[in-house]
């Protein structure tokens, strides 16, 4: 069954959105880079499918650069999209984005018709954290936990420019595991909505067949060794070994040795990885037409 988690406040998110819509003259959707069509939520795309779209892939820096750009080529043939990557590193950025806004609706430029921007997407992307550079102080409450957002704020940019910070909208109903797996990978998720070893096994398969050169070197385990091990579990005992992850006895710790490899890829340290590309997507929606015919 795939993973759920729709907290109440989300239906609630639901409905203030779809009223101040018609208000908003931009929207920003933020998206996990390394996993954009999972953190894309259709819910969202209904909601501002005729609104100007600004998709922004939030943490580029975490995700492969070249499947990156397969997928800005995807989203810019979107109708009334612009796709762009997030630059945390650039201080210039923030200027950059209120250009950007300012050159897609001129004619919002005063006090009586100012610009507003809504800011969007699932949680933990980062929009609140945007939010803060935009304005350039705290204002927007940011954390490393999904769902920190629970009401909509509307904040001041300057008298002609209002930004929407809403909270974090989840996908009403994950029906595709491989989703919802990817959605916990890049901790959107709540965490009691999961299970951190069944989360590590399938990262781990996932690596052995797209990014086993990285799983090697990050474990310091050799390709043949890993190969000819008989299952995903048999990994995770490795890497427990090597990383100390022990109970009394010397028996592998799965909970502390899983909790580890999710976080090596949440911070970066197993490498530059993407889970999904324009292709998979495509596979995986025919794989659903099929078994629905």
């Amino acid at each position: 069954m795939s993973i759920q988690w729709f907290p109440g406040h989300m239906n609630a998110a639901k409905e203030a959105i779809k009223e101040l819509l018609p208000y908003v003259d931009i929207v920003i959707e933020l998206l996990d880079a390394r996993a954009p069509f999972s953190s894309c939520n259709p819910l969202l795309q209904y909601l501002i499918k005729h609104k100007t779209t600004i998709k922004l892939l939030n943490k580029s820096d975490l995700a492969d650069t070249k499947t990156t750009k397969m997928w800005l080529d995807f989203f810019e043939q979107q109708e009334n999209a612009i796709a762009i990557t997030g630059q945390k590193d650039d201080l210039k950025f923030p200027n950059k984005i209120i250009a950007l806004c300012r050159e897609l609706k001129p004619h919002r430029k005063s006090f009586e018709k100012p610009l507003r921007v809504m800011i969007t997407g699932i949680p933990n992307v980062g929009k609140s954290t945007l939010i803060n550079k935009l304005i350039n102080k705290k204002s927007a409450k940011t954390g490393d936990i999904p769902a920190v957002t629970k009401s909509i704020q509307c904040l001041t940019l300057e008298d002609n420019f209002l930004v929407y910070d809403t909270p974090g909208m989840m996908w009403q109903k994950i029906k595709y595991d491989y989703i919802g797996n990817n959605l916990a990978i890049c901790n959107s998720i709540g965490r009691r909505a999961l299970d951190e070893e069944t989360l590590a096994l399938y990262l781990v398969d996932y690596l052995k067949i797209n990014h086993i050169d990285l799983l090697c070197t990050r474990y310091k385990i050799s390709p043949h060794d890993l190969l000819s091990l008989n299952n995903n579990m048999d990994i995770i005992h490795i890497i427990s070994k090597k990383r100390g992850c022990l109970l009394p006895g010397g028996i592998s710790d799965i909970q502390k040795t899983s909790e580890l490899i999710i976080q090596d890829f949440r911070d970066g340290r197993i490498g530059k990885i993407s889970l999904e590309t324009p292709h998979m997507w495509d596979m995986w929606m025919q794989e659903e037409r099929d078994k629905n015919e």
